[in-house]
């Protein structure tokens, strides 16, 4: 049974935690700059999450893999400086934490230095158990994520659903409650189908928020450019579109390059 709504003024794990006990649906969005942020943390988001997708729709490559620590640092700073309210979520980025503990721990300690970010979040369940325990063990916060892994992709070969079959849906089980018992504040389920995703939240008593998992988990997360409609190419079945800046934005900087172009910009009262 749900209670009333609390009023959080600073957003923590814990926040989070309480958000699930009592019955509170969690909203996550990305942001990867100042200005950004600023909006959707004065809207009323709970989680900000600086996500490696900044590698496709900041940067423009096709995969998250390129994007390296430096750079996820320049985001998360950018973001810390814009928020009041929410939490930040930082992506450790390919490479800095998969294969060595150690390594994974000081890419760890460099986000929540540099950028001020208050938790990380990393791909991947049992095989990556040793890197998240050592950075546990230092007091960092950890966000788990299973199922579609986009630093998995060539692995995968495809960004398709995943956890369809009974083998791979009982590994991600296993590997959520893995990650609970651990000691992870949370989990993003990644394009997997909606009864596996709610029997995870059933299961484990750690928020799990979806992306194209369905409506039975604990919250949501969507990329801001998709969600705003900034990108018009991106059209996945979990994706509602809540604006289309592209024809908004297009249209408005066609009018603004006529009216250079016809010098009606400046006019008499906008110059002095």
């Amino acid at each position: 049974m749900s209670v009333a709504k609390k009023d959080y003024k600073r957003i923590t794990t814990k926040s989070l935690i309480d958000m699930k006990a009592n019955g509170e649906k969690i909203s996550m969005l990305t942001a990867y700059d100042f200005t950004m942020a600023k909006i959707v943390d004065s809207a009323g988001i709970d989680v900000i999450l600086v996500g490696d997708s900044a590698s496709n729709v900041m940067a423009g490559h096709e995969t998250t893999l390129p994007i390296t620590l430096d750079q996820m640092i320049y985001h998360a700073s950018s973001v810390v400086r814009a928020i009041e309210r929410a939490l930040v979520v930082v992506d450790l980025p390919f490479g800095s934490y998969q294969s060595d503990p150690k390594e994974a721990l000081r890419s760890s300690i460099r986000i929540m230095k540099e950028s001020g970010g208050h938790a990380v979040k990393l791909e991947g369940g049992k095989e990556i158990k040793d890197s998240i325990k050592k950075i546990l063990n230092a007091g960092i916060p950890v966000m788990g994520h299973l199922g579609l892994t986009p630093q998995s992709i060539y692995k995968f070969g495809t960004y398709t659903v995943r956890a369809k079959e009974e083998e791979e849906a009982d590994k991600l089980l296993e590997d959520a409650k893995l990650l609970e018992s651990l000691g992870c504040f949370a989990l993003v389920l990644e394009k997997i189908p909606a009864h596996l995703a709610e029997k995870v939240a059933k299961s484990i008593s750690i928020p799990v928020i979806g992306i194209g998992a369905g409506g039975g988990v604990d919250g949501q997360v969507l990329v801001i450019h998709d969600m705003l409609g900034m990108n018009n190419e991106f059209s996945p079945r979990f994706l509602r579109r809540y604006m289309n800046l592209y024809d908004d934005m297009t249209k408005a900087i066609g009018e603004y390059v006529a009216d250079v172009k016809s010098s009606d910009f400046p006019n008499s009262n906008e110059q002095y």
